[in-house]
């Protein structure tokens, strides 16, 4: 079993995004990436969030808890948590800083969602505040990712 852990970024209505290629054909992600032995799950997220988007941040509070299965045996626990800006600014990523190539960062309007490959799930939820926000949510594909 493996917990990985995102962050949601949103400031003025944009939404922090890595362009870099996901096991379900989108080509955007949230930031963030596997806790390592040893780590918690918030110094987990401070590290990634560091190294793939150039931010130091604030964990604010979960928004939610789901399962991934991508059917090769392996269990992941995805954790996801609103996270607010206390520092840095938006930088390519560190050389390394993911397994699957990051081709940049930046703020993506709420809106602009749906064209980039997210589900109407997903795109409800954020604009929406996050409903049900701390809540197992079961399957990854209810959260639309």
């Amino acid at each position: 079993m493996k917990v990985r852990v995102t962050g949601v970024v949103i400031e003025e209505g944009q939404i922090l995004l890595l362009d870099q290629d996901t096991d379900t054909g989108r080509s955007w992600s949230l930031p963030g990436g596997k806790v390592e032995q040893g780590e918690s799950i918030a110094g987990a997220l401070l590290r990634e969030m560091r190294e793939e988007t150039g931010l130091d941040i604030r964990v604010d509070h979960l928004l939610y808890v789901c399962d991934h299965l991508p059917g090769n045996g392996t269990h992941v626990i995805h954790m996801t948590f609103k996270a607010t800006r206390v520092g840095g600014s938006v930088a390519a990523a560190a050389d390394g800083a993911d397994t699957t190539p990051i081709r940049g960062v930046r703020f993506v309007p709420v809106t602009e969602l749906p064209t980039l490959g997210f589900s109407p799930r997903f795109v409800e939820l954020a604009q929406n505040g996050w409903p049900g926000a701390g809540s197992y949510m079961g399957a990854k594909s209810n959260i639309g990712l």
